[in-house]
């Protein structure tokens, strides 16, 4: 069969962006170095090694095992001893969740009564067999290494030495440390081999980091070994003049000067540190030799057949072959397929693109690593899956196209296909149960008709509100749909913002960014959260009316929230408002006229009792719903109160009550009465009135109502305004030609440009304006370009 060549161009990859690898604070954390065998410390590589006996770690499972000791001398202490093992044995160590480690085994069949080269074994962890049927008899002349770099997603990681019959397993020595965050990279580009001439770059479509990885070599090209104890991670470089393939065409090259680092160790480029690989790799390179321009430089690597590679390339221009990467370390990573020769090369071609007189190729560095396919299910901390009543489903469900995409729920399909959803924030259901352990019941952060919401812990990282239906239930299929549609195609800074769903068989999830402050409702009232002052809840309701004003306004055709209330307004670690759950949500064509016919649905105590008249849906029913929310800010008490006597219940109806009697200040919330400027109290006052007028064409527009808010907390910063009667009559903003940019500047796919905020911060300059203009008896025209 012919050598089938995967060519690497360097003028192909120049055409793409390297990764880049962010400064770090790095240490070998969560670390263990274990001497097997013995109750010996050793000292190696600039690691020392623990005597296996030491009791603080790691927790063993050992039915029949033993130690052995090396009848000679050995050339290194760590290889004097042995661990065997004649029947399954394990060894468990406490880890951080969701974090790549390196994990090492060192194996060397010294002379000893046991004859350690017949031993044949299996190693493996959680989801993947590191070794299958290995056999030591390699091992007997000199020390091997199995380095390997696996994700782990539980607190307590197990590794199990498993001997085939009539056999054993051994090992001498064993590492197990964390590695620096975005060492591999999670999102990565597939290299696709078709012929000499054709080429392309596509996206590995699985979830990178859930895979693990072996490591086959590393190469420092153009120069010797680069031992453990120089690389900052353990790792060892070797020469690559045993794997290129046309010497003649290369010539070795060095970097006299050292490669200058900044004080956190990532180098001047901004693409590599010395956790990607250490100086002494980017200090030498190989190099096509002059006076013959085109010359390419090949390796080739013996590799596993017809399997996906991790290839990491690294490049330093230490000739000044291309100027505008002047010493700066960078490095390219792919997922590359193996053919059925055996046999994995790389090539590099002068890049003639580059203006220079005689264009040549190098390269610094090659790592190369299988991808070591999963064998099982990964289980979770303390947990039979075999229990769970949840389908277990391995990686993220990422495919498909939208024309056969539907939501299913039990065994049946409901509903339609979900127009225009974005099939790429779809989680998978196991990364939801570990996110959340298996939906523990004390990761509850709140609890609706929906179902339980749950703080979880994404594998990247990112904290989130986990909303989960009752399983099975079958109830909200509609809200769940609506939610999904309404929020995949909208994004605004005062709207939550929707992570991604799981429809995984009988389970309706969706996952929201997690607003650590919690509800509107919960910092207003029975909470022993730090009380509000009044300019924070003036932020808060206006950062609302935002939010709600981008829905009518801002967005195509226009949206109807239909759920406006304080469990529904979220606030984040700086009380930043965000409006939340859309289940209820109706979308347009709308303007302030129109209305959607349609049941009542909505949540007691905030109903349009126009809406639910007339069963006419239109934006002015938020803006009622919104009116009762702001009487809860002023008096933080719930809209519905059974404990109340019977004229007070409603809030909304006995607000109004004691507005008309010119006693509400009566019920003002006590904590914060006396910090609020009577002037902007009155302005909040008489926006809580025109909300709550008893017909919908009597209410202000959202837009109205976020100038008035404005208003009110201009006063409440600024007591010296003058805000008289008068002057506030020339201000009452429904009879000012409004600013016609003002929703106009917001992307109608729900994208936030930044806009926005300019759009509001020119109509806070132009009411100042007014207000000024109005105190000295002019009039001025509102209407500006957008």
């Amino acid at each position: 069969m012919a050598v089938q060549h995967t060519i690497i161009l360097l003028a192909f990859l120049l055409q793409f962006a390297s990764l880049q690898f962010p400064s770090l604070g790095y240490d070998h954390q969560d670390t263990y170095f274990i001497n097997c065998g013995s109750d010996i410390d050793v000292n190696e590589n600039n690691n020392l090694y623990i005597g296996e006996s030491n009791p603080t770690y790691p927790k063993t499972s050992f039915r029949k095992s033993s130690k052995v000791t090396s009848q000679s001398p050995v050339f290194s202490p760590l290889y004097q001893t042995a661990r065997i093992f004649h029947s399954e044995s394990s060894y468990e160590f406490s880890t951080i969740p969701n974090n790549t480690y390196m994990v090492c085994f060192h194996f060397f069949s010294f002379s000893s009564p046991t004859n350690l080269s017949s031993a044949k074994f299996n190693v493996s962890v959680p989801g993947f067999i590191l070794l299958q049927n290995f056999n030591s008899e390699n091992t007997t002349n000199s020390s091997l290494v199995k380095e390997y770099y696996v994700k782990i997603i539980r607190k307590r990681f197990t590794i199990t030495f498993t001997p085939q019959t009539s056999s054993f397993a051994f090992f001498n020595a064993f590492e197990l440390f964390i590695l620096p965050l975005h060492l591999i990279p999670n999102s990565i580009a597939r290299f696709n081999y078709i012929d000499s001439a054709i080429r392309n770059l596509t996206t590995y479509s699985n979830d990178f980091l859930s895979q693990s990885l072996e490591t086959i070599l590393g190469l420092n090209v153009g120069s010797g070994t680069v031992d453990r104890k120089t690389d900052t991670l353990s790792r060892e470089w070797l020469p690559d003049d045993s794997y290129i393939t046309n010497p003649q065409n290369a010539k070795n090259g060095s970097f006299a000067d050292e490669i200058k680092r900044t004080a956190n160790n990532t180098y001047e480029g901004p693409n590599s540190n010395i956790y990607i690989a250490p100086d002494a790799v980017y200090e030498t390179a190989k190099e096509s030799k002059s006076g013959s321009k085109g010359l390419n430089i090949s390796w080739s690597v013996p590799v596993e057949k017809s399997i996906d590679h991790f290839l990491r390339l690294h490049f330093c221009d230490i000739f000044n072959l291309l100027s505008s990467m002047l010493h700066d370390p960078y490095y390219y990573d792919f997922v590359i397929r193996s053919d059925g020769s055996g046999l994995l090369n790389v090539t590099v071609v002068p890049d003639t693109s580059v203006e220079v007189a005689k264009p040549k190729a190098f390269l610094n560095g090659i790592e190369l690593m299988t991808m070591i396919k999963s064998s099982s299910p990964i289980p979770l901390d303390g947990l039979d899956l075999r229990k769970i009543n949840l389908p277990v489903v391995v990686g993220s469900v990422v495919g498909g196209e939208i024309s056969h995409s539907k939501l299913t729920y039990g065994k049946t399909t409901q509903g339609s296909p979900l127009p225009n959803i974005n099939l790429g924030m779809k989680i998978s259901l196991l990364d939801l149960q570990i996110a959340t352990e298996n939906f523990d019941t004390k990761r509850i952060i709140g609890k609706g008709g929906f179902g339980n919401v749950y703080k979880g812990v994404l594998k990247n990282g990112m904290n989130v509100a986990v909303k989960r239906s009752v399983p099975g239930s079958g109830q909200g299929q509609h809200e769940f749909q609506t939610e999904i549609m309404v929020l995949s195609k909208i994004r605004h800074k005062h709207l939550v913002s929707l992570i991604g769903y799981c429809d995984e068989r009988c389970e309706m999830i969706l996952v929201y960014e997690y607003m650590e402050n919690g509800t509107l409702r919960e910092n207003l009232y029975n909470t022993n959260l730090p009380c509000l002052t009044w300019k924070q809840r003036l932020e808060i309701c206006i950062g609302a009316a935002r939010g709600l004003h981008y829905l009518h306004k801002g967005v195509a055709g226009g949206i109807i929230h239909r759920d406006v209330k304080s469990t529904n307004i979220l606030l984040d670690e700086n009380l930043v408002a965000k409006v939340a759950d859309f289940g209820l949500s109706r979308t347009g064509p709308l303007d302030e006229h129109s209305y959607v016919s349609t049941r009542v649905k909505g949540t007691f105590g905030y109903l349009d009792p126009d809406y639910f008249r007339a069963q006419q849906l239109t934006e002015k029913s938020d803006v009622y719903s919104f009116g009762v929310v702001l009487l809860e800010v002023l008096c933080a008490r719930p809209a519905i109160e059974l404990s109340c006597p019977s004229e007070q219940i409603n809030l909304a109806e006995w607000g109004l009550f004691c507005k008309n009697k010119g006693i509400l200040e009566e019920i003002v919330d006590p904590s914060i009465k006396a910090q609020i400027n009577q002037n902007s109290l009155r302005i909040f006052n008489e926006t809580v009135e025109k909300c709550l007028h008893d017909y919908g064409c009597d209410r202000p527009t959202m837009v109205d109502v976020l100038w008035d808010l404005e208003y009110a907390l201009q006063l409440q910063r600024e007591p010296h305004r003058d805000s008289s009667s008068s002057a506030f009559a020339s201000l009452q903003l429904p009879n000012v030609q409004r600013l016609p940019s003002l929703s106009a500047l917001t992307e109608v796919d729900g994208t936030s440009t930044g806009r926005v905020d300019e759009s509001e911060s020119a109509a806070l300059m132009m009411l100042d304006r007014i207000s000024c203009d109005a105190n000295q008896g002019t009039t001025i025209n509102t209407q500006v370009s957008p």
